[in-house]
């Protein structure tokens, strides 16, 4: 068979793993456009990690083919490494070198002259604000500033495919805001973008198409408006001032309500998914009024992400699940040396 078009930069094909009785990937299918960016989602032990490691030639699949660049990951591995950037979930530096070191070294591993790495070791140094500590050894660094170094070697050589394993975790508001443009740049620079990640914020600012995988298979693809689209209908919250009032206000939201609503006790709020949004709103505040509830806050949200990962897995995205089996590997960049 024939690689995959020029148009789709990373594709993968029935992927299953198996480790000993666990089935970590039960099939999966993925295709990412090339210029744009895959958010790959789902609770931890879902299959994230296991997928990345395979289309990074750092594992093998049981079974299902996988393309990234044109280059078969099983035929040719050395061709996807040349044609790839990798940031893991942990960040692998050399603790002894400094940043101008690390990312020298990652150059001259990719073929770089000396002038040329040395060039682009201070150019990702300024792009990712770690020129002040440029010259002390990584093992000096907060372990956001060893993050930033991290993604900054994943992009020395800069590659046609960036796959970038929870990236931003870690990191302060600051870094998490630079990491974004600095996707975004190499998205508009022509890059692809593979992104898995726990911060549905994050898909949703960055990612062209969202996958959501649960216990090993793909059980949603589309836009993050199209994931929304699918939970349907908007939220209605209502925040009272006494915890006393939280019976009543449940049993106004469950008459104009469309499901079951929430009470959230230590917050004093409860919601609801409603389907005719502002006049619902109206009707629950007229008889909250009715029933002399103190309304302190109220809101109509139209769904999140939150709210689809919720709706399709059952849980929270922030829920401790139970680690892949894998998942102790320290995130390696796949380098061609």
């Amino acid at each position: 068979m024939p690689p995959p078009a020029s148009s789709i930069a990373v594709r993968a094909e029935a992927l299953v793993k198996t480790f000993g009785s666990t089935r970590a990937l039960d099939g999966v299918d993925l295709e990412i456009p090339a210029g744009t960016v895959l958010g790959l989602l789902g609770p931890n032990g879902a299959g994230k990690t296991t997928t990345v490691r395979i289309l990074t030639t750092l594992l093998r699949p049981d079974s299902g083919r996988a393309f990234v660049a044109g280059h078969d990951v099983l035929a040719d591995p050395d061709a996807v490494r040349r044609s790839i950037g990798l940031s893991g979930q942990y960040a692998a530096v050399d603790e002894h070198l400094t940043a101008n070191e690390n990312l020298y070294m990652v150059g001259r591993l990719y073929g770089m002259s000396t002038s040329d790495a040395r060039a682009r070791a201070k150019e990702l140094v300024n792009r990712f604000r770690l020129q002040d500590a440029a010259d002390r050894p990584a093992r000096t660094y907060s372990g956001g500033m060893r993050r930033r170094l991290d993604l900054a070697g994943a992009l020395v050589a800069e590659p046609a495919v960036v796959v970038l394993d929870e990236p931003t975790t870690g990191l302060d508001p600051r870094g998490r805001l630079d990491t974004w443009e600095v996707i975004g740049e190499l998205v508009a620079d022509g890059a692809t973008v593979l992104l898995t990640t726990q911060y549905l914020e994050e898909a949703d600012q960055l990612a062209n198409t969202i996958l959501v995988i649960d216990h090993g298979k793909v059980i949603a693809n589309g836009s993050a408006d199209q994931l929304k689209a699918q939970v349907g209908g908007e939220r209605l919250d209502i925040v009272v001032a006494e915890a006393a009032e939280l019976p009543a206000t449940a049993r106004v939201l469950a008459e104009v309500g469309a499901d079951e609503p929430v009470v959230e006790e230590h917050q004093r709020r409860v919601h609801v998914k409603v389907e005719t949004g502002p006049k619902s709103l109206v009707e629950a505040l007229r008889r909250l009024d009715q029933e002399s509830v103190n309304v302190l806050d109220v809101a109509l949200h139209r769904p999140t992400l939150d709210d689809v990962f919720l709706s399709l897995t059952g849980h929270a995205a922030e829920e401790e699940q139970p680690a892949e089996p894998e998942g102790k590997s320290k995130g390696r960049k796949a380098k061609s040396r």
